[in-house]
């Protein structure tokens, strides 16, 4: 498999009319005077354009003034997930009922305190992963995150106006963290779509989901960074915004300022295990790619060339003898694997693919992600300051590759 060493990380849920119009009537008010004689005229004409345009950029770049009208479009799409998982262990075998947990709090069903002793007898104990999740049609199709819902194939959802109701899981992929579900039975559910493109470090966002099970709960900040790679495993790179994300909002959506979902949200960073403003969304664009595969066979194929690798470091660059030198240096190969049949040994630095530069670890493997299995792909390695070109035949990656450890939501 492609696989960069990373370290773990623990994943949680989780206006301009009226100023136009005003900057239109001053220059009503002061044309005539300026009007001397034609290429005046034009040349006013000219400016007082430039002028308006500027108000319009100042006002649509000062954000909206509340997030009221934005929010009430969109939470009555945004629902609250929950599913149960098993865990196997040891207890005194006991008597009792797993009953539905209350709308704000319990994440887990223990058996009845008066049930009597039997024994100790291996048992399952299940408990209740709680998430968000955003309708994306109006039939229901929802998207959550994977690990909501990682060992259950059904799920239940509750509605903003309080409704509840049990969805399928159709599919999911744990190396995105994507899943997709689906509510039966209605054909008239609020529902969002997925930004065409992608926001710009500075954005307006607008976060919602089941936040500590309360639901239909908002928050608002801006896009703090993109492209972040964090160690995860996963060579997608994440959406960092300073939203407070905390728990119960893993697989809810962030909004920009027209309503368009440009992230799913799914992880934070905390050295004290609450929010403190650093969030990661998974991009709207990683999510159209996983989703129609989801729908159709409820996994989604991936490339794999079987090897290790990491980035070419500015250190590493240099004892190599080139201090420009990019790409993804192989600290690992399978054995067997597609790259070791092509030649592929450890210590090659692989700077490019289908005559395409390779930045860095993470590129080399969302391209080999995005290559299907069976496929050839042509690969410059240098090896002891020598290029060395390689055809790859590219093997599939094993599905439901678990890259995230279970935590309990």
């Amino acid at each position: 498999m492609v696989h960069e060493k990373r370290p773990f990380i623990c994943r949680r849920a989780s206006i301009i009319g009226s100023a136009i119009a005003s900057a239109i009537v001053s220059v009503a008010t002061i044309e005539p005077a300026l009007a001397v004689n034609p290429a005046q005229r034009a040349l006013s004409g000219d400016v007082s354009l430039n002028f308006i345009r500027q108000i319009a950029d100042r006002e649509s770049n000062a954000g909206p003034a509340n997030f009221a009208d934005l929010a009430e479009r969109v939470v009555p799409a945004v629902v609250a997930v929950s599913s149960k998982a098993a865990t196997p262990n040891s207890l005194p075998d006991q008597s009792f009922e797993f009953g539905r947990p209350d709308d704000d709090s319990p994440q887990s069903e223990n058996p009845a305190p008066d049930a009597p002793d039997r024994g100790t007898v291996p048992r399952t104990t299940r408990t209740v992963n709680i998430g968000s999740g955003f309708f994306i049609s109006p039939d229901g199709y929802a998207v959550t995150n994977s690990h909501i819902v990682e060992t259950s194939d059904t799920a239940e959802i509750r509605t903003s106006d309080k409704k509840t109701y049990s969805a399928k899981v159709v599919g999911r992929d744990s190396l995105s963290d994507i899943a997709l579900i689906k509510v039966d039975g209605r054909n008239d559910f609020s529902y969002v779509q997925l930004a065409d493109q992608p926001p710009r470090t500075g954005d307006w966002v607008l976060t919602a989901g089941n936040t500590f099970g309360l639901g239909g709960s908002v928050t608002a900040g801006i896009v703090s960074a993109r492209e972040r790679n964090i160690g995860t495993g996963s060579a997608q790179d994440f959406i960092q915004i300073d939203a407070p994300i905390n728990q119960g909002d893993s697989g809810g959506p962030s909004f920009d300022t027209s309503g368009k979902v440009i992230g799913v949200n799914s992880m934070i960073i905390s050295p004290s295990g609450g929010s403190v403003g650093v969030a990661f969304a998974i991009p709207a664009e990683v999510v159209k790619t996983v989703l129609p595969q989801l729908k159709d066979k409820g996994t989604v194929t991936r490339g794999w060339m079987g090897v290790e690798v990491q980035s070419v470091t500015a250190e590493l660059a240099d004892s190599l003898g080139g201090s420009d030198l990019h790409g993804a240096i192989v600290a690992g190969v399978q054995e067997n694997g597609p790259a070791a049949k092509a030649g592929l040994r450890t210590g090659d630095v692989i700077t490019s693919v289908n005559g395409e530069q390779i930045k860095n670890a993470s590129e080399l493997t969302k391209k080999v992600h995005g290559t299907a299995p069976g496929s050839r792909i042509q690969v410059t390695a240098l090896r002891q300051g020598k290029v060395n070109p390689l055809s790859v035949t590219v093997g599939q990656l094993p599905s439901e590759r678990n890259v995230f450890p279970s935590i309990p939501r």
